[in-house]
């Protein structure tokens, strides 16, 4: 996308991403707790996930810090800034996160990444790959910076 408008202003954003083994939704201040839960005993998992080595998150930040991150990703989605989702096995349980926002580097038209919980690390790859063919298919983005998994 050019300019200040990260997607068209006719794009209908996706609500949600349903797979056999999990599903995607907004992710919003609701999920706090279970957020939080998923990421902070998962640090060192995400740290090795491709796409997060250099981050500074996760970090040590206490829930209350946390949720208001997930107000920042809700806001931003309301105003099509950027894209975060919630992964949910199908139990509803939060095992990972999407994000899907604008380049800083401008040579892609998104840079996404994704990261899973420790304990569900065999869905980092299908979720990758589900992810790839959504991005390919549903949303208007022509070039795409995700990390590639093996």
């Amino acid at each position: 996308m050019t300019g200040d408008v990260f997607v068209p202003p006719d794009f209908a954003v996706p609500l949600r991403l349903d797979t056999s083994l999990f599903r995607l939704e907004p992710l919003e201040p609701e999920h706090n707790d279970a957020d939080y839960a998923a990421w902070s005993s998962s640090r060192d998992h995400i740290h090795a996930t491709p796409g997060w080595e250099e981050s500074s998150w996760p970090d040590d930040r206490t829930p209350q810090d946390n949720v208001r991150d997930l107000e920042g990703h809700a806001d931003d989605f309301a105003k099509r800034a950027g894209f975060t989702y919630t992964v949910l096995d199908p139990d509803g349980d939060v095992v990972g996160c999407v994000y899907i926002y604008p380049d800083p580097d401008g040579v892609h038209d998104a840079r996404v990444q994704s990261w899973v919980r420790a304990s569900r690390a065999e869905l980092d790859v299908p979720l990758w790959r589900a992810l790839s063919e959504w991005l390919r298919d549903e949303w208007p983005f022509e070039r795409v910076a995700y990390a590639a998994r093996r």
